[in-house]
């Protein structure tokens, strides 16, 4: 058995039409995907999110499930990435309102104000004055959402660009001219001061812009995550399933906690890395081997999640390109989120 059955046997319009649409084919105007948009609103994860969105076009920590820090922004960011993903079209009213009301909060500088209940975060007895998360969390909203061109989305993004380190990642934060502390699970491979956390959630933003997807900021930092060569079987698709609902959003630096292999995947495609790099072949051919009998990965976490998490990962393995002209730089180097330390004696 294929796993096609068992994807379009699902209840939800949502996955169904996605099926159709990126892994089959379909076109806009098939007779089973005009039926399925007309139904996308009706299903309970959409319409939920539809009934509870605030007259200004925001929504809160109640409305999503998880810890958002009570931060509307940040909160309005993640449901506006649910819709996209489920697929609600770019102009629609809920979605443009999402995205005016994220702008309405933006800086003159391009920037997101750093969260108040993040402020008072010491290091070395100093706060944070900037963390690349106040700005890479509210724009990856916008750009989930097909806006990232707009020029007050294109001022964020050259902000953003703005706090790399040389090596091409996002350190954890800045108290003055001092980098913060980045614990050992978000330590980057090759660099000294580089955030996972950070520097997934700016690649992130970057993944999704029709141009900076395969600029030198993109592939530098994406080289970068590649190197850390983790292949953790329980975290394969927590990403995709917190962002349709199945897990919760919880954390600010330690919302990349967990590393998904396939978040991986997806930058992968998104960014243009092919399996000419011998880091992504092996990656694929890890995918493969973890396949199921009937055509699916099974999450242990939530098995009701599997054929969610099947179809992402199956879009981004139909995606992958072997012809594009990415280079990967970075040497393959054993990584150790927390390396033993040499005894003295």
């Amino acid at each position: 058995m294929t796993w096609a059955p068992l994807l379009l046997a699902e209840r939800s319009p949502c996955l169904r039409r996605l099926v159709l649409q990126e892994l089959m084919g379909k076109s806009d105007d098939h007779p089973e995907v005009l039926e399925l948009r007309e139904l996308m609103e009706e299903e309970p994860r959409v319409a939920s999110l539809l009934k509870s969105q605030a007259k200004d076009g925001s929504w809160g920590e109640d409305d999503l499930g998880g810890d958002h820090s009570r931060n509307r922004v940040r909160a309005s960011s993640f449901v506006l990435q649910r819709l996209s993903y489920l697929g609600l079209r770019n102009d629609h009213p809920a979605i443009l309102s999402g995205v005016e009301y994220i702008f309405s909060k933006q800086r003159k500088d391009g920037a997101w104000a750093v969260p108040r209940s993040f402020d008072g975060v010491s290091l070395d007895g100093g706060v944070y004055t900037v963390i690349s998360l106040q700005t890479s969390i509210p724009l990856l909203g916008i750009a989930a959402t097909g806006h990232a061109v707009d020029e007050r989305a294109e001022s964020a993004y050259e902000w953003l660009i703005g706090q790399r380190l040389e090596d091409g990642s996002w350190p954890t934060g800045m108290v003055g001219n001092v980098y913060g502390y980045q614990a050992g699970y978000r330590r980057m491979p090759h660099s000294q001061w580089g955030c996972r956390t950070n520097t997934t959630l700016a690649l992130s933003c970057l993944a999704y812009h029709p141009t900076r997807r395969t600029s030198e900021e993109a592939r530098k930092a994406f080289d970068l995550l590649l190197a850390r060569e983790t292949r953790d079987r329980n975290n394969v698709g927590f990403n995709a399933a917190r962002i349709v609902g199945f897990e919760p959003h919880r954390g600010y630096f330690t919302y990349h906690a967990r590393f998904d292999p396939a978040l991986v995947l997806d930058l992968c495609w998104r960014i243009g890395a092919d399996r000419n790099d011998n880091r992504v072949d092996d990656l694929v051919n890890w995918f493969v081997e973890l396949q199921g009998p009937y055509g699916l990965w099974e999450y242990g976490p939530r098995p009701e999640a599997s054929r969610w998490i099947t179809f992402d990962i199956l879009r981004s393995l139909t995606r992958l390109d072997d012809s594009t002209t990415w280079f990967g730089e970075e040497p393959r180097t054993p990584f150790r989120a927390y390396p033993r330390k040499k005894k003295r004696f």
